[in-house]
C-alpha cells in the first residue's frame, strides 16, 4: 500500500511536496480519484490560490466529501499553505465561502494596518519564526526555527487547543494547527529548510503509526 496521497484537484504546488517527500524517502502517489486515494495510508491537501475556487473544484469533483469521510475513519490529514486553510469552517476571501469544516474557525484578511494606523505590506511573504503553543507529535524533535509564508489570508479562532503553533506579523498567525487525525501548516514545510523537512518526518510517522494522533 502505497502511504501517502497527494490530492491533486488543480490548485496545489504538486512538484516541491512531492519532491519533499521523495528526500525524504517515502512512498506516494498523485491524485484525483477518491478510488486510488484510498488505498493510501495518510493524505496531504496542499493548496495555492482562492479559498472560493479550491472548494468550487473539491465540490465539483467531489473530494470535499471523499476528505470528510476518509477523516472520519481515521485517515490523517495535512494541509498546507490554502489546504490548511480549506480545513476550517469558511473564509471572507471573495465573499463567504464554507470550508471542509474539519477544524473551527474562519479565514480572515491580513489587516495590513497596525492599531496605531501603519500599513504594512500584504501578502505576509518570506521567514518567520514559530512559537510553539501546545505539543503535538507533528512538533515532535522540532526546533522554534525560521519557517517559509506565502498568504495574505490567516485562521481565526475561539478553539485555541487547535493552534500549536504561531507566527506573528502584527496579528497572530496559526502558524501550525492540528485536532485529532487532521494537522496543517499555513506555511510551505517543503520550502522550510529543516524545520519544514523534520515537520514532514513527523507526519509521516503518525501515518505509519509511530506518532501518537
Amino acid at each position: 500500500m502505497t502511504m501517502i496521497g497527494i490530492i491533486d484537484y488543480g490548485m496545489g504546488n504538486l512538484y516541491s511536496v512531492s519532491k519533499a517527500l521523495e528526500r525524504l524517502r517515502y512512498e506516494y502517489v498523485v491524485s484525483d480519484q477518491p478510488n486510488v486515494l484510498k488505498q493510501t495510508k495518510g493524505l496531504i491537501l496542499p493548496g495555492v490560490g482562492s479559498f472560493k475556487d479550491a472548494m468550487h473544484i473539491l465540490r465539483e469533483t467531489k473530494l470535499d466529501k471523499f476528505i470528510r469521510e476518509a477523516v472520519n475513519e481515521g485517515t490523517p490529514l495535512f494541509g498546507i499553505c490554502l489546504g490548511m486553510q480549506l480545513l476550517f469552517e469558511e473564509s471572507e476571501e471573495n465573499g463567504l465561502t464554507e470550508g471542509l469544516g474539519l477544524l473551527s474557525g474562519r479565514v480572515v484578511r491580513i489587516p495590513g494596518v497596525t492599531a496605531g494606523g501603519e500599513r504594512y505590506k500584504v501578502p505576509h511573504m518570506g521567514w518567520n519564526r514559530l512559537v510553539f503553543r501546545h505539543p503535538s507529535p507533528l512538533l515532535q524533535n522540532v526546533e522554534e526555527g525560521h519557517v517559509y509564508f506565502v498568504h495574505s489570508y490567516y485562521v481565526v479562532t475561539d478553539d485555541d487547543s487547535v493552534v500549536l503553533a504561531s507566527s506573528f506579523y502584527d496579528v497572530e498567525v496559526p502558524a501550525v494547527v492540528g485536532k485529532g487525525n487532521v494537522y496543517g501548516t499555513q506555511f510551505h514545510p517543503e520550502k522550510s529548510g529543516e524545520v519544514g523537512m523534520k515537520i514532514l518526518q513527523n507526519y509521516a510517522a503518525i501515518v505509519e503509526g509511530k506518532g501518537r494522533v
